[in-house]
């Protein structure tokens, strides 16, 4: 099938800095086809429509602003979808940024896997500020990446057979040998069949709806695919403990999907878990003997010289200042902390909802 029209579904909650650059990448596509843009606002409190419908008024873009005051992600993506008139739905949101090649290389996958129902590409953190590029660091390894940013595992230096067992698309410098299946994919493009074939985007979830919609695609035999040559450019939170917040919900929610499907995530997913229930297991110990307090010494210590082996990897394959590396190191435990607690909370709410209902 031809793509001529491409329906953008986006979220939006205050983004008043962001929506020039959001509409700027737009207008700047070299996708021949038409585009048409549809934004859900969930309740900005700042001028971001305003600013929204200006810029996309300048540069003569198509443009639809839903209101979605539940301003909860998936609702907005469903109200999109239920307006959306492409032969193609390309999910993106204003926090990133778009290269011009972006929606053409979204339809060239579509088409040449025409038996995906989602295409997608890998996410590049950027960041502006010191924190910003600690945190891109951080998130551009292995050992950082839980659940959001699919590193190239080749370029990390992991093996292709830890990759595959870790999730990771081993791929150099953007290229890899093809396009590969793939579990999920972040900003996903959409063919219509695919929320025909398996509905929409699931409301009850406030985290972690495209994963869950993508593995309802895969398990009504659906294909997702990622295309390593799809890039979007990703500014990550500005300090740790927007971070921390930030994988808290993703492991916060990871819980409800993992409920609903009776399937359990990737052993990478379960990593910060088993490291959080490890160190409370633990710490109670140290209190109490010397064995103790070796086995929390000996965990803290190979935690750290791994956390300052993947910070210094990926500060010289990014080219970046050494003088980030004290800031790198601190990022991981904010990552995996944030997704290991956010889990434990998950597991223990899903049991005392299953102890009320007894």
């Amino acid at each position: 099938m031809q793509i001529k029209l491409i329906s953008i579904i986006a979220p939006m909650l205050n983004e008043a800095d962001r929506v020039e650059g959001f509409v700027a990448d737009l207008a700047a596509q070299d996708f021949e086809g038409d585009v048409e843009v549809m934004v859900a606002d969930g309740g900005s409190t700042d001028d971001s429509v305003e600013r929204l419908q200006a810029a996309a008024e300048r540069r003569g873009l198509a443009l639809t602003v839903l209101e979605n005051p539940e301003s909860w992600v998936s609702q907005g993506l469903n109200a999109c979808i239920e307006r959306a008139r492409g032969d193609l739905f390309v999910r993106l949101d204003c926090h990133s940024r778009y290269p011009r090649d972006y929606l053409r290389r979204c339809v060239l996958a579509a088409e040449e896997e025409a038996d995906a129902l989602v295409v997608g590409g890998v996410i590049v953190a950027e960041g502006r500020t010191a924190m910003e590029r600690a945190i891109a660091c951080a998130m551009d390894s292995p050992f950082g990446g839980i659940g959001f940013y699919r590193v190239y595992a080749r370029d990390a230096g992991l093996p292709r057979r830890l990759a595959g067992m870790f999730g990771l698309p081993w791929a150099r410098n953007g290229q890899a040998s093809g396009r590969v299946d793939s579990d999920s994919a972040t900003f996903g493009a959409f063919r219509p069949e695919a929320f025909s074939r398996v509905g929409l985007f699931d409301e009850s979830l406030r985290r972690n709806q495209d994963d869950e919609f993508n593995l309802r695609v895969r398990l009504a035999g659906g294909r997702v695919v990622l295309d390593p040559a799809i890039r979007v450019h990703y500014t990550p939170r500005a300090s740790l403990r927007g971070v921390f917040r930030q994988y808290y919900e993703y492991g916060l929610w990871k819980v409800p999907v993992m409920l609903k499907h009776g399937q359990l995530s990737s052993p990478r997913s379960f990593a910060p878990l088993i490291f959080v229930s490890s160190l409370v297991a633990v710490a109670p110990a140290a209190m109490l003997s010397r064995v103790g307090r070796r086995v929390l010494a000996a965990e803290l210590g190979a935690y750290v010289a791994i956390a300052t082996a993947s910070a210094g990897t990926s500060i010289h394959r990014r080219g970046e200042s050494w003088s980030l590396l004290p800031r790198v190191i601190t990022v991981f435990p904010a990552f995996h902390s944030g997704y290991g607690i956010g889990m434990l909370r998950g597991l223990a709410r899903a049991a005392a909802l299953t102890a009320t209902l007894r």
